[in-house]
């Protein structure tokens, strides 16, 4: 028997806020987290802005001498997930920890400690190498730690696939819940790689924007995009069977009913110009969900501010809607956030759950010129109020991976 997947807990660190609330209310009204990046200095580099996270405090979540054995993407992932677990209500004293799993990935890991190592051991040689160093790099590692925190006995595991990391992470737990094998999962991702390596690294690939102006670096769709801008969080939601929610009285913030996988098996980094791999792992998720064309009411598209990725993607939609691509409302809260690589799915997940929770459509911001064929409603500049039933939510990685998530507004069992 097929078991009902809800979610009962969000936890966020985003560059718009570093809670559910202050992502929602400042994606909402459309505040761009985008700015000169301030961690280092970018005076040799050609990429100056980023989407850095603000004033975040990891000894509120993690004691001060565990922080110092963690990279901040571990921190921002148990930041995240104390987040969700503190919304869910769950006394986990109750629970059976070992039907209680994380599946958290990330695209890179621990990318700031490795450029830091690598750097002492250059300098000063490999003796002086920290002892923790291939922990705080790994990328299980905040799945890890994670569990460690929190008891979680169950399966813990941490897919990585590029950009599309964290939809997959929360795909397949919601897949691990519906069939059977676990009850709980905290499930999504977290991305560090706002790191001098990390922007020379995406410069170099010219998969960057370059803009000096951070409200015109991140434009998904605007004829004048010409590549993306880094990110960085954590986004952790905690899925539940129906079921086990119900019995404990749990606030239901909304329901996983389909999940999409594919890969263009293309290219490394450039997307199926006709869009077909983002096109069937919509198609996926909505036939799992049982949702057809006229059910879904908002799509948290990819929208990377790459001319490659929003033209496949924009394709990919009308290819698979038809006309009716053209009453379904599609938005990239990239332009607000960054991309977080391997954290945007969960973030964007989030992003979906409220829009459907408030009935409103996050805009795309800093959108001015439109581009010959991509023209579907983008939400320019302010979100909308509308009656919403699902949303789809995709992610679309390096690689040829695709991965999408059908949401559907909670509604009573």
């Amino acid at each position: 028997m097929e078991r009902r997947v809800v979610v009962t807990g969000m936890g966020a660190i985003s560059p718009v806020g570093n809670s559910v609330a202050e992502f929602w209310e400042g994606i909402k009204n459309g505040k761009c987290g985008i700015d000169f990046i301030k961690n280092f200095d970018t005076s040799d580099m050609k990429v100056k802005v980023a989407g850095e996270v603000k004033d975040f405090d990891p000894t509120l979540f993690i004691e001060k001498k565990e922080t110092k054995r963690m990279d901040r993407y571990s921190q921002y992932a148990v930041a995240a997930a104390c987040e969700a677990v503190k919304m869910s209500g769950i006394e986990l004293d109750k629970v059976n920890k070992h039907r209680f799993g994380v599946m958290v990935g990330s695209g890179i890991g621990g990318l700031g400690t490795i450029e830091e190592q690598v750097i002492k051991m250059h300098e000063k040689g490999p003796s002086k190498v920290a002892p923790l160093f291939i922990p705080m790099a790994i990328i299980n590692m905040a799945a890890g730690h994670i569990a460690i925190k929190f008891g979680a006995r169950g399966t813990c595991t941490s897919t990585v696939t590029a950009c599309a990391t964290s939809t997959n992470c929360i795909g397949e737990a919601f897949r691990n819940i519906k069939h059977g094998y676990s009850d709980i999962i905290l499930a999504g991702g977290s991305e560090a790689s706002v790191t001098k390596i990390g922007i020379a690294g995406f410069t170099s690939l010219k998969a960057l924007s370059t803009s000096e102006n951070p409200k015109r670096a991140s434009i998904p769709f605007d004829a004048e995009r010409h590549g993306f801008v880094m990110g960085e969080g954590a986004g952790i939601l905690l899925l539940e069977e129906l079921e086990h929610a119900l019995k404990r009285d749990a606030v239901i913030y909304g329901e996983i009913t389909g999940y999409g996988s594919t890969c263009d098996a293309n290219h490394i980094t450039a997307p199926l110009s006709d869009g077909e791999g983002a096109r069937l792992a919509m198609q996926e998720a909505m036939e799992e969900s049982g949702a057809g064309k006229n059910d879904i009411t908002y799509i948290n598209a990819h929208g990377t501010s790459t001319v490659a990725n929003d033209l496949s993607e924009t394709c990919a939609i009308k290819d698979l809607f038809g006309e009716q691509a053209y009453n379904i409302p599609v938005s990239s809260t990239k332009s607000m956030t960054g991309h977080l690589l391997g954290a945007t799915g969960a973030i964007e997940a989030i992003a979906s759950i409220e829009a459907l929770i408030n009935n409103f459509v996050p805009p795309t911001v800093g959108y001015e010129v439109p581009d010959e064929g991509l023209d579907l409603n983008y939400v320019p500049n302010k979100g909308i109020e509308k009656e919403m039933k699902y949303a789809l939510s995709n992610t679309l990685g390096f690689g040829g991976h695709n991965a999408v998530l059908c949401i559907k507004k909670w509604e009573g069992k």
